[in-house]
């Protein structure tokens, strides 16, 4: 029997939790019960716990964005801004930069980060962001930096690179593509269908490089929002920010449905206790959604955390 989101969601609307932030991004679970979130205009790195408290994390986080944890619990952290770098920051606040520069070349502006359950962290890095005066690369990655340190480029077939995530057993790695090039900005402002934006798949080796890169689902559309955050559940279905709201696909590729939001999410998380809560960055708010079957949240070893 076919299913719908019915079936996987316990809750459609969303609860808000907390707003009046600059655009939120990057929300992520903690096993010690908040989520840290960034507010990417006002650069800083918030946490939301489950008082209805906030409190500031960090400050100049550089346009902080997309986050996750190591396989040591810290948080990684993509920065779009000044250095245009990927950092980790240990419980005591301590923030070191584990990469910056592609055979001596600055970063465009890293977006999203996922850690593999090797400690091995990959990341994407759109081109499109950054204006051309400022590039040095040259092209859209994704990055792999090994359990070694080492920096590896993973695969620079992606147009526009956002959100990524892996499947359950880590076979395939799912990459969020926002755009093509600067036409599909204007197709946004004129509301007209935009054909690029859609999810590409890769397959993962042991050793942890890609390949049989292909077009996993289509996500064309003229609604507001583009394929950006997305997270898998433990069933493998993908759960991916996208245009008119969150868009649910099973394994297949086959889209079951879209979750319908009052305003565009740029990312999410699975959370809670169980992994069945979703966590969703709209506007300048956190917000919440509950769903049925457990999310896969960051494959880290221990909870250590801001």
């Amino acid at each position: 029997m076919p299913e719908n989101l019915s079936s996987i969601l316990d809750s459609t609307e969303p609860t808000l939790l907390t707003t009046g932030w600059g655009r939120t991004e990057g929300p992520l679970w903690h096993a010690a019960g908040y989520v840290t979130f960034v507010d990417l205009a006002g650069s800083r790195l918030l946490r939301w716990d489950t008082s209805g408290q906030v409190r500031m994390v960090r400050e100049r986080t550089g346009e902080g964005n997309g986050c996750t944890r190591d396989h040591q619990g810290r948080l990684i952290m993509c920065e779009g801004a000044d250095h245009r770098r990927i950092t980790r920051m240990d419980a005591d606040g301590t923030v070191t930069t584990i990469a910056e520069r592609w055979q001596g070349k600055r970063f465009n502006k890293p977006n999203d980060v996922v850690c593999r359950s090797d400690g091995s962290l990959l990341f994407t890095d759109p081109e499109l962001r950054l204006e051309p005066a400022l590039r040095e690369i040259g092209f859209s990655g994704v990055y792999r930096i090994d359990p070694q340190g080492e920096l590896h480029l993973a695969t620079d077939a992606c147009e526009y690179p956002n959100g990524l995530a892996f499947s359950p057993d880590e076979s395939i790695l799912y990459v969020a593509i926002s755009r093509l090039d600067h036409r599909c900005f204007e197709e946004e402002q004129q509301g007209a269908v935009c054909t690029h934006r859609r999810i590409r798949a890769f397959d993962v080796a042991p050793d942890g490089s890609l390949s049989h890169n292909r077009i996993f689902c289509d996500m064309s559309s003229a609604d507001p929002g583009v394929p950006d955050g997305l997270k898998v559940d433990t069933a493998g279905r993908v759960f991916c920010v996208g245009s008119g709201g969150i868009w649910v696909i099973a394994p297949s590729g086959e889209v079951i449905g879209v979750i319908r939001m009052p305003e565009v999410v740029r990312n999410l998380a699975f959370g809670g206790p169980d992994f069945r809560t979703l966590y969703l960055t709209p506007g300048g708010a956190l917000s919440k959604l509950e769903v049925k079957t457990p999310g896969i949240g960051p494959r880290s070893s221990c909870g250590v955390g801001p």
